[in-house]
């Protein structure tokens, strides 16, 4: 979608709107801004005094989107990585990798990381071998997964991220995460100009506002990058474990703003995690997974035992930091749902991509939200019908989580899918993807207005008294075709 601007709560003087389609599917007339906020719609509104009208000429107005799950540095160093996601094997994602070698874009004594793999249905498994080249050229070689879940290293890389001896070179959840960050490490100031531009690319896309599960200290991450320079977007900061205790005596609670950040950044919730992924046939289900399996893991793994997961949240709610949990497989979502219900909390569930219907009604439950990424539906169904084979027709299943009262907010998962919001809206709306296949249980599809509003963190439409968090898009998505 083309022509796409966002006004923020930065702008000074107040603004008139004329001739603008009011929400989509909405009437043309006028809305203004002042004080930040949405100060009047109507039609041949007075301006107020030194107000800056502008004709925009039926271009349409939205609430702001906001991406409900972003990893921020992952995002912004996977736009400079080697694309693997055409990659059917491991010996292809190598060779890709060799090339990219040769290409001269890439000096030795850089991390040379390749990025978009699903081994999910490879003929063959990543093997050291296949990246022995790499000692001959001096290049710490590292791929990494689609869904973040695993990575496959060299031995220079290996020796870097202080794995030196590892046999396979393998790395899947916790150290995959912990291995990623090591070989990527640049300055702060490098790492902070390239999230200033990912995050500059995704507000013209109409992104207001993200929340960053980036595995760091992320409130001081953005505290800082606000120090430097003004911040394009709003931000909701996550806490990993590692920095609760800090945090609780820091006094930080979930919805606070961040003191030097213009009132753009905020503390966000506590990150935990129940299990894996299912592209990393980690995803912890009440069914086994089909074929050879790792040993201990045919259902997947837990990755949080119940009573940690209790403990955690519990510790974090009473001093007022709201959970994230996530929860990928039918089993993991039953047990965050426990988890909630034993804590009595208000919090999130990211990602709910397989769910036991029978705890449908347990998703309404109040002060609940699932943070749900549309655009891994069609990316993934080739995974989940092999893998999840009989059960997919309740995976990503947002038109019965809707009926059942749930509350859905849309994200990206960026880098797993890219950081545009009307990806997952088209994705929400038409489960498919932009390859042209025909939709993917389009039974569980939704509504525009609902795909709307959950990508714009629950606004329904305009209200005056709103925050001016908006954006101007050239066509009417309710006037688009199918």
């Amino acid at each position: 979608m083309s022509d796409i601007r966002t006004a923020s709560e930065g702008a000074a003087a107040p603004l008139v709107l004329r001739r603008t389609r009011l929400g989509s599917g909405g009437p043309v007339g006028d809305l203004v801004v002042a004080g930040g906020r949405i100060a009047a719609i109507g039609t041949d509104t007075a301006p107020p005094p030194g107000a800056e009208i502008v004709d925009a000429r039926g271009l349409t107005v939205l609430p702001g989107f906001w991406d409900a799950h972003v990893h921020s540095v992952q995002w912004a160093s996977a736009r400079r990585r080697v694309d693997l996601s055409g990659a059917h094997s491991a010996r292809a994602a190598a060779d890709i990798m060799a090339a990219a070698a040769l290409d001269g874009h890439h000096a030795p004594d850089e991390p040379l990381i390749g990025f978009g793999f699903r081994d999910g249905l490879w003929p063959d498994a990543p093997d050291p071998a296949l990246l022995a080249w790499s000692e001959d050229t001096g290049h710490a070689v590292g791929l990494v997964s689609k869904d973040l879940h695993t990575a496959w290293f060299g031995r220079a890389a290996l020796v870097r991220i202080g794995l030196a001896g590892h046999p396979t070179g393998v790395l899947r959840e916790q150290a995959c995460l912990d291995g990623v960050a090591r070989l990527a490490q640049a300055g702060p100031e490098v790492v902070d100009r390239w999230v200033q531009d990912a995050v500059r690319a995704a507000a013209g896309r109409g992104v207001v506002g993200l929340l960053d599960f980036e595995y760091a200290d992320n409130i001081a991450d953005w505290t800082r990058r606000a120090s430097a320079a003004s911040l394009d977007v709003r931000v909701s900061c996550s806490v990993y474990p590692n920095h609760l205790e800090r945090a609780i005596e820091e006094g930080r609670r979930t919805g606070d703003v961040l003191p030097g950040t213009g009132g753009l950044a905020r503390v966000g919730p506590l990150k935990l995690f129940v299990d894996g992924s299912l592209n990393t046939r980690t995803a912890l289900c009440a069914d086994p997974y089909p074929g050879p399996v790792r040993p201990g893991e045919r259902h997947g793994i837990l990755q949080t035992p119940p009573e940690e997961l209790a403990r955690l949240m519990a510790r974090a709610a009473g001093h007022g930091i709201h959970a994230a949990v996530h929860a990928i497989g039918d089993r993991a979502n039953t047990l965050a749902l426990d988890a909630f219900e034993e804590v009595g909390c208000p919090g999130r569930i990211e990602h709910a991509q397989l769910i036991d219907r029978s705890d449908l009604p347990r998703f309404a439950m109040p002060g609940l939200v699932l943070g749900v990424q549309p655009a891994h539906a069609p990316d993934d169904r080739d995974i989940a019908d092999h893998h999840w084979a009989g059960r997919t027709d309740r995976s990503y299943a947002y038109a019965e989580l809707l009926s059942a009262g749930a509350t859905l907010e849309l994200g990206s998962d960026a880098p797993v899918s890219p950081l545009d919001p009307w990806h997952g809206i088209a994705a929400a709306v038409h489960r498919s993807g932009p390859d042209g296949r025909d939709p993917w249980h389009p039974e569980q599809a939704i509504g525009l207005d609902d795909a709307l509003a959950a990508a714009s963190g629950g606004r329904r439409g305009l209200r005056v008294g709103d925050p001016a968090d908006l954006v101007l898009t050239a066509h009417d998505p309710a006037r688009l075709s199918a």
